[in-house]
């Protein structure tokens, strides 16, 4: 494993920060990932030295339900929803003294920022349709991970277990379509695989994990579990840079739960998306390196969820 330990300050081994992406689930069409937004280079691997890695991320999403459909939003219904959303997230991960073995430890803690804005067409006096728009523009949820386990198979194949938490912190107004909060406390076990393959320059990562909601008792809705996967291979090149593609998929295991859930029969959903991500890799002065990405994940098919051609996220890590 020395190699490995060598080498992995400019892998940059930040699993915890896999799972940082916000929104795009059930009441509201809103939740707390974005399809293909999860997975990060090197997901699977826990460096076995003790760093600390700070993350800033920027996620831009701009999606639709068409009109057709009903949509539950705070303790209502819309005629179809228009949502805008952008997220500023600040990261900072420790791995912990736990030596070169094969188990490695670390802990990690976001702070999300959030502005919104939701266009929904609500019934009115006399069944009439009324256009409605509302913002917000707040701290979100805050998120943390008090453990990710990492497990080195090899040194080409890893992979990295944890607890992802989020806490119901931000503002939140049940009459509000546009909130920085969901409300409610949301646990995502999670399981991220890296592969690497030095002979072709190829790397292959994967993160899957399990949403579990609990009710907003504000307006008596309950989320059903989610079931979400990131798959991103790419091709390394020696300047640092690589390119590859990201297939990303969120699944419902259930129908939604309460009195408005039950009168759109469970507001069951799911999606995929795909897209190109580019990033690049650097190392800097003091064992410090340096990454960027960016990726642009549109959905390509979408049910009872924001469908959106305008998903990017544009990434900066800094590890030392």
């Amino acid at each position: 494993m020395q190699n490995v330990v060598k080498s992995w300050r400019s892998l940059l081994a930040i699993a915890a920060l896999a799972a940082t992406g916000t929104a795009h689930a059930t009441e509201g069409a809103l939740g707390r990932q974005i399809t293909g937004t999860n997975v990060q280079p090197n997901a699977g691997i826990v460096s076995p030295e003790p760093i600390w890695a700070v993350n800033f991320a920027q996620i831009y999403l701009d999606g639709k339900i068409g009109g057709s459909r009903e949509v539950p939003v705070g303790g209502r219904t819309s005629l179809g929803l228009d949502g805008q959303v952008a997220f500023t997230l600040a990261t900072v991960l420790k791995t912990w003294d736990t030596g070169p073995g094969r188990w490695n430890f670390a802990s990690s803690f976001t702070l999300p920022y959030i502005y919104t804005k939701v266009n929904s067409t609500l019934t009115g006096p006399g069944g009439r349709s009324v256009g409605q728009t509302d913002k917000a523009s707040n701290l979100f949820d805050l998120y943390f991970s008090p453990i990710i386990a990492g497990y080195h198979f090899s040194e080409t194949s890893h992979m990295a277990l944890s607890l992802n938490i989020w806490a119901p912190t931000g503002k939140y107004n049940a009459k509000d379509m546009a909130n920085p909060s969901l409300n409610n406390w949301t646990f995502i076990p999670q399981v991220a695989y890296t592969k690497i393959f030095p002979e072709s320059g190829f790397q292959l990562d994967t993160v899957a994990g399990v949403q579990f909601y609990t009710r907003n008792n504000a307006t008596d809705y309950q989320n059903a579990p989610v079931f979400s996967m990131d798959v991103m291979g790419r091709k390394m090149f020696s300047n640092g840079v690589s390119a590859g593609l990201i297939l990303g998929t969120m699944q419902q295991l259930g129908s939604d739960t309460g009195p408005t859930a039950d009168r759109l029969n469970g507001f069951k959903g799911r999606d995929w998306a795909l897209g190109p991500i580019v990033t690049y890799d650097t190392k800097l002065a003091d064992k410090r390196s340096l990454s960027l990405s960016l990726r642009w994940v549109p959905t390509i098919s979408s049910t009872n969820r924001l469908d959106s051609t305008s998903t990017f996220m544009g990434t900066a890590t800094l590890v030392f």
